[in-house]
């Protein structure tokens, strides 16, 4: 699985995702990036690659561990 930069025009990608969601609610956006999602990894097509691919975005989109402070007794 790649996660160094491979979008020759990233900037380009994301405003074109943007505009293909304009005018779309909330579920027209969630449909629209899944059908989105679907034909990428059409594109990509190898399991293990998916399946890694499914995994760093499950684990990478978890709120990082907060640190543990000590509790004060007043």
């Amino acid at each position: 699985m790649r996660t160094d930069l491979h979008i020759a025009d990233p900037d380009g990608f994301y405003g074109a995702w943007l505009t293909a969601q304009e005018g779309l609610d909330d579920a027209g956006s969630a449909d629209f990036n899944a059908r989105l999602v679907l034909l990428l990894a059409n594109q990509c097509g190898d399991p293990a690659t998916l399946l890694a691919c499914i995994e760093e975005a499950r684990v990478s989109g978890l709120p990082a561990p907060t640190e543990r402070r000590p509790t004060q007794n007043p």
